[in-house]
């Protein structure tokens, strides 16, 4: 059986994420599964764009690209059942890992982990947010400031097995105001690999070419100026941001 023509072959939609802020489905292309949001499903909010949040994830699929790190699924503008949205492919994450946890303060482990806070749950305990001390990690800490994301959860985080991950759920990214929040934050202060260096290097590149141009038709000048800024101010200091400016420094809730 040949391939489906993603782009143009029939969606169907098999279910709904209830759990989603903005409409999202499930659906298959043929035998290929998808997450589905169109423009249609999502709701205002007071410092984004109306109707612009399908096109800031494909814009981040891009990136993730250009960076060269297979960050993000495959992602794609297309029609659907309910008109034009993001479709992205279905990850099958392994139910035996996780990347992100909350501990109690005493379980944090020796190695291998990075503690970001620690807080009360709704019994009282004392718990600590902490995630994986990896390579896959740290890229994806790297592509978060530069795509500028304002909801990096610990559920945006796909455990997959073989040890890769994927980020999902980028639509609240590339505004030219600084927004990131995210629980990535354990490697602040330290410096960038060559490998992650290199990763900017190709954003960079790519944005006085084809990656530019694909990215002007879904996202606004200020914003790809601001990601070009971006790139260059974490090429140049070549560490890890700290949480700046009065956003707060992680989303909530955390998952």
């Amino acid at each position: 059986m040949p391939a489906p023509d993603l782009g143009t072959d029939e969606l169907t939609l098999t279910g709904r994420i209830t759990t989603a802020t903005n409409a999202t489905f499930l659906g298959s292309i043929g035998d290929a599964a998808v997450v589905y949001k169109p423009i249609a499903g999502e709701k205002p909010l007071w410092d984004f764009p109306d109707g612009c949040l399908a096109h800031r994830e494909v814009a981040a699929y891009l990136v993730s690209e250009a960076l060269g790190w297979n960050i993000v699924p495959r992602t794609w503008m297309r029609d659907g059942p309910l008109g034009e949205g993001m479709v992205q492919l279905w990850q099958e994450t392994d139910p035996e890992q996780t990347a992100v946890d909350l501990v109690a303060v005493d379980d944090v482990p020796e190695t291998g982990w990075k503690e970001v806070l620690q807080g009360q749950d709704e019994n009282g305990r004392i718990v600590s947010l902490i995630h994986e001390d990896t390579p896959a990690l740290r890229r994806m800490a790297v592509f978060d400031v530069l795509v500028n994301n304002a909801d990096r959860k610990g559920d945006h985080i796909l455990a997959m097995a073989g040890g890769h991950r994927y980020g999902v759920d980028h639509g609240l990214t590339f505004h030219h105001e600084h927004k990131l929040r995210t629980v990535l934050w354990g490697w602040i202060g330290d410096s960038l690999s060559a490998e992650e260096l290199e990763g900017v290097d190709r954003v960079l590149l790519g944005l006085e070419g084809e990656l530019g141009s694909q990215l002007a038709k879904l996202l606004t000048a200020e914003e790809i100026a601001s990601l070009a800024a971006r790139c260059a101010r974490l090429r140049s200091a070549g560490v890890f941001p700290a949480p700046s400016g009065d956003m707060p420094a992680v989303p909530w809730p955390l998952f």
